[in-house]
């Protein structure tokens, strides 16, 4: 492949690069490791929009903010865990600027590069990627021969807050967990915290304490499960003095061995799964408390479920600083809200932990060949490409296994595909239904409701692609089944055509 060569024109400055990473996240610092490592000569660049690394972990500023993924399969395979399974957002930081130092990445990296557009040429056979340099105003160009979407899955700058009646009337402050201020004093304040995902299960307990009282007011509960944040294997493994690489490994096939068996009877036995998440969060609460504000009316898995390490929330119920409410709102008053079931909650401070507003690929303005790109329109091969977009990528990883672990795979594929390409002398790879194998597929939705159906992805479906009823067209969701696929992907079998 070709190596960097830099243009210029009398409008804009034009850099050209074998691959485009888009989003200096977990993803895109994973896939410029792996670039790294196996894209043998391949020249790369990743556009950063905000001012570091880290994505969700450099964006969220709000008190006590936490992995809910465990960092032994959170973490890179290739970079061993050494602290608490679920980390702070510093913790996670700190490592992933590790990876960067260790492995040379940062000259890769052009942050605070605000992507406006990208367009694929079939004749040039390349994409190219208008930017802003937001730092100092220059626009920027960007022309490569692959595209690869690592920018996550949801909007940073907004996050989704449902429209109440009487907002406008209520005299306290309203803030949403991804628009925390700086300068929000909760202390000695009557504080409403609305939804009850793991958002609310990390940031409750962080403010608790500080607070008169923080009021949980939920539509409907949530799985929680809880436990020490500490792994025992790996406590172990350290006193016999085991190497940090080999502790890694085994704690992450130990961990990835009891969520398979956990997400396997969650299917099979959902009452028996439901039951002992019900056990273990009463265990953790007052006695004779009432569990209905704790029992979903969803089986388990349906959403995600919420891990709360050693128990923080329900030390907070169990202190009366912190009480939950389930009910829905009817209406916002001048000094808190009013529940359909005519509960009134005063507070000073509302917080919406509603959920996320999904970005597909970014927000960015896509087209091919001049025509804007509905993704709606497409059917996704394998949750990553799309049929009729050449020479694109995108990483949307895992609800019920952490996400690191579909992005280390897909960085795989994609070494592959590459290879496979410069091999064949290709240059382009689009998807396409076969014929006649595909012909009669029955086409839905990106995801079934009935499999996984959080709000923020019931709210956007109509503008992901479509799936189909094959494993090749579907994002499985199951990195049991993927850790065996992916790797043996054929790239013969027809789904995607090498030009």
């Amino acid at each position: 492949m070709s190596q960097v060569a830099t243009a210029t024109d009398a409008s804009v400055r034009t850099e050209r690069f074998d691959v485009v990473i888009v989003g200096a996240g977990i993803s895109g610092v994973g896939a410029a490791y792996h670039l790294t490592q196996d894209g043998g000569d391949t020249s790369f660049v990743v556009l950063e929009a905000m001012e570091s690394f880290g994505g969700t972990w450099l964006w969220h500023k709000y008190p006590g903010i936490r992995s809910d993924s465990d960092l032994y399969t959170f973490g890179y395979r290739f970079k061993p865990w050494t602290g608490a399974p679920i980390a702070t957002a510093e913790e996670i930081l700190k490592y992933m600027g590790e990876v960067i130092e260790e492995n040379q990445l940062g000259g890769h990296i052009r942050y605070s590069h605000q992507i406006n557009a990208a367009n694929w040429s079939d004749s040039d056979r390349q994409w190219t990627v208008d930017a802003t340099n937001t730092a100092t105003g220059e626009g920027l160009r960007f022309v490569c021969n692959f595209l690869w979407m690592c920018q996550g899955y949801y909007r940073f700058t907004e996050g989704y807050t449902p429209e109440w009646p009487g907002m406008e009337q209520y005299r306290g402050t309203i803030v949403h967990p991804q628009t925390w201020p700086a300068d929000l004093d909760y202390a000695g304040k009557r504080v409403l915290c609305i939804g009850s995902g793991a958002t609310t299960a990390t940031l409750v307990p962080a403010i608790a304490a500080d607070c008169e009282h923080v009021t949980v007011l939920q539509r409907s509960p949530t799985y929680f499960w809880t436990g020490r944040n500490a792994s025992e294997v790996a406590d172990m493994l350290r006193e016999l003095d085991i190497d940090e690489t080999w502790i890694h490994e085994i704690v992450r096939r130990k961990t990835l061995h009891d969520q398979q068996a956990v997400t396997k009877l969650s299917f099979e036995a959902p009452e028996l799964v439901r039951d002992e998440l019900l056990k273990n969060v009463q265990s953790m609460l007052p006695e004779g408390y009432d569990m209905t504000h704790f029992t979903p009316k969803y089986r388990p898995w349906q959403q995600r479920l919420a891990f709360v390490p050693d128990g923080d929330l329900f030390a907070g119920i169990r202190a009366g600083k912190a009480t939950m409410a389930t009910d829905e709102i009817d209406t916002f008053t001048s000094t808190g809200v009013r529940t359909k079931g005519g509960i009134e909650i005063e507070a000073d401070i509302v917080i919406t932990a509603t959920g996320f507003n999904l970005a597909v690929l970014g927000d960015i303005a896509f087209s091919v060949d001049g025509r804007p790109l509905n993704l709606a329109d497409t059917v996704t091969w394998r949750g990553m490409m799309f049929t009729g977009v050449p020479n694109l990528l995108w990483v949307f990883g895992y609800f019920r296994a952490s996400w690191t672990l579909r992005a280390d795979l897909i960085s795989d594929l994609v070494c592959r595909l590459l290879a496979t390409m410069k091999a064949t002398g290709a240059t382009k790879v689009v998807p396409e239904l076969r014929d006649p194998q595909d012909a009669d597929m029955a086409i839905g939705p990106w995801m079934d409701p009935d499999n996984f159906n959080p709000g923020y992805l019931m709210r956007s479906m109509h503008l992901l692609p479509k799936a189909g009823d094959k494993p090749e067209w579907r994002h499985t969701q199951d990195y049991w089944m993927e850790k065996d696929a992916l790797p043996g992907e054929d790239f013969s079998d027809g789904c995607l055509r090498f030009d």
